[in-house]
């Protein structure tokens, strides 16, 4: 069997390369400060080859998305659709899933750069908040739901209760992009989301 041509291999490799460019930059300068121009450097290719791929800052914004934290979302809901016992281990493994996936890496950056901008990029912040903040309320409004179907949790309601699970998780990305390089505590974030989690249950005990 021929092997494929090398060239051919790059430039199959390229839409990934000009993502994972546009996370780091978006992450390290934000959405406003970050240039296609820069964008192109990064992943090593000329800005002609960037347009061959994304028309705009907005489409390649929109790619980091949809590739790095939508196949999450779709995993959780998978994990939903198919579990059959407590509610309470479901949300308690979709909050570590999400820090090991999301909040530990790149991708935790994204939380701090639409808080600092979403004002000034109206069409970014409403696909940000449709693809992925109200998605992630939905998952973990139903697995709410399973918990208190299933006299697991007291009856409370969803959409606040949803938001009061993320807030603490989300504030930890934001906080990891902000204020960690100046907090010198050692609190490891597994241990932060098990209290919050035992905290929150404890709020919905029958």
């Amino acid at each position: 069997m021929r092997a494929e041509p090398r060239w051919a291999r790059r430039k199959d490799a390229r839409p990934a390369e000009l993502r994972a460019a546009a996370l780091d930059l978006f992450v390290e300068r934000g959405y406003a400060a970050t240039r296609l121009d820069d964008i192109a450097a990064r992943a090593g290719v000329g800005k002609g080859t960037l347009y061959l791929y994304y028309a705009s800052k907005e489409d390649l914004f929109k790619a980091v998305i949809r590739e790095g934290l939508v196949p999450l979302y779709e995993e959780g809901e998978r994990m939903v659709d198919v579990h059959t016992g407590s509610a309470a281990t479901l949300l308690r493994a979709l909050l570590h899933t999400w820090w090991a996936r999301v909040g530990a890496t790149a991708l935790g950056g994204i939380p701090k750069l639409m808080i600092a901008e979403s004002g000034n990029f109206p069409e970014v912040t409403r696909f940000y908040v449709e693809e992925v903040m109200s998605r992630g309320m939905r998952i973990i409004g139903r697995v709410l739901a399973l918990g208190m179907d299933g006299g697991e949790f007291r009856r409370v309601p969803v959409e606040p209760a949803a938001r009061l699970v993320m807030s603490p998780v989300v504030l930890m990305a934001v906080w990891r992009y902000s204020f960690q390089c100046f907090d010198h505590g050692d609190g490891d974030p597994a241990d932060y989301i098990d209290l919050h989690v035992d905290t929150f249950l404890r709020g919905l005990a029958p």
